[in-house]
């Protein structure tokens, strides 16, 4: 993508405001309103023009020429790739030559051979749980599950997670400076990493893109980094945000949990629709590349345009009756993993992840519920729903 230098500048502002604006718990009014205006919605606060719309959202997810997801780009004008969190700021073909890498992360071979492991960790976490009556399921349960699975997957020492943590809180910061000085963080961290694994290769996925091969050549060091910042974050942020998001859902809609108490393997149903109702992943920005017209409005190279996949999933005119909880709902063409060339490829290890971790939460306690002494709060986030604390009582 190359953009005229006053378009990269009006880029980069936009960029700024965006990510300035953080999810609220209420995100969801504005989403009706804006699902029944035709077309795109300019935000002056974000600088970034707004789609709702389901088949808007995919029109721009599928129009990778239009609609660039190169967002952050160098002064020269470059696209700074491991800032970019490594796909997720690529267009094809250098996106496609990348994803064949971190592919090999999450054929379905080593996703069904990560279950016992998940059962594992999960067991362990429960029985720690046992020993108090009231816990923060974020703290006890859904952060700490993923993040070692993923650990365990890189070859990252588990006493580094806190670390991670902290690091990914503040990846996640409306802090503009805060979110690159992080990205940074994780590209030392990981050049480290891979020095090491080069010196003594092991059985972890470090190694395995040290070897790889793609279009016969090998992976460079900025490669190997920025896709390993990628799998740490996504590889456990998706899961710990969506697991504390499906037992709200649950709370909230009482006929459903009793339902999934006596017949749990309406589970995956229940999974896929908090997907739906509550997505993790509001939105990716993408960049418009060329002067365009999109339902009557007249687009700039340079614009920043915000899918919304969470407004989408509430459209009535594919959802029917889409503010309903519905664990039933069939089919549910949701964009909670996002569509096309980004669709999350984590996507089946994330919901094997989820359907242990609350399967077996639920089956342990089944009497657990929200404790409301508490308020909700969001993490500061501008794109990822995602709750601080979500404590439960764990038993009545």
């Amino acid at each position: 993508m190359e953009l005229t230098p006053d378009a990269r500048t009006r880029l980069l502002a936009a960029r700024k405001l965006q990510t300035a604006i953080p999810l609220t718990l209420d995100a969801f009014t504005d989403y009706r309103r804006l699902l029944d205006v035709p077309g795109l919605s300019y935000d002056e606060r974000r600088g970034s023009w707004l789609a709702a719309r389901y088949a808007d959202v995919n029109r721009i997810l599928l129009d990778t020429k239009t609609f660039s997801s190169q967002r952050t780009l160098n002064p020269d004008g470059t696209v700074d790739e491991v800032a970019s969190a490594s796909i997720l700021g690529l267009d094809p073909p250098r996106h496609r030559h990348l994803r064949q890498l971190l592919a090999q992360a999450f054929t379905q071979r080593r996703v069904a051979e990560l279950e016992s492991r998940i059962r594992a960790i999960t067991t362990r976490l429960l029985n720690e749980m046992d020993a108090h009556s009231t816990v923060d399921l974020v703290d006890a349960l859904a952060f700490p599950l993923p993040v070692t699975v993923i650990a365990d997957l890189l070859g990252v020492p588990l006493e580094d997670i806190g670390q991670f943590r902290e690091w990914a809180t503040d990846l996640l910061s409306i802090d503009y400076e805060l979110r690159a000085r992080t990205f940074q963080r994780f590209a030392v961290y990981f050049d480290g990493m891979v020095e090491q694994r080069r010196r003594s290769p092991a059985a972890d996925l470090i190694s395995a893109f040290i070897a790889a091969e793609i279009d016969g050549e090998r992976l460079t060091q900025r490669d190997i980094t920025g896709a390993c910042t990628l799998l740490l974050i996504a590889g456990h942020e998706t899961t710990a945000s969506l697991i504390p998001i499906i037992l709200w859902c649950l709370d909230e809609h009482p006929e459903a949990r009793e339902e999934l108490g006596r017949r749990p393997e309406l589970l995956p149903g229940a999974i896929e629709e908090a997907l739906r109702f509550r997505a993790v992943v509001h939105y990716i920005p993408r960049v418009v590349t060329r002067d365009v017209e999109f339902e009557d409005c007249r687009l700039r190279a340079g614009d920043l345009v915000l899918p919304l996949y969470a407004a989408a999933n509430h459209d009535p005119r594919h959802f029917a009756d889409p503010d309903r909880f519905d664990i039933h709902r069939s089919p549910n063409r949701h964009l909670g993993f996002g569509y096309g060339i980004h669709l999350c490829l984590g996507a089946s290890l994330a919901r094997l992840e989820a359907t242990i971790a609350v399967g077996q939460l639920l089956a342990r306690f089944p009497s657990l519920a929200r404790d409301r002494s508490q308020e909700l709060e969001l993490r500061p986030a501008a794109f990822v729903y995602s709750l601080k604390h979500y404590p439960i009582r764990l038993h009545s």
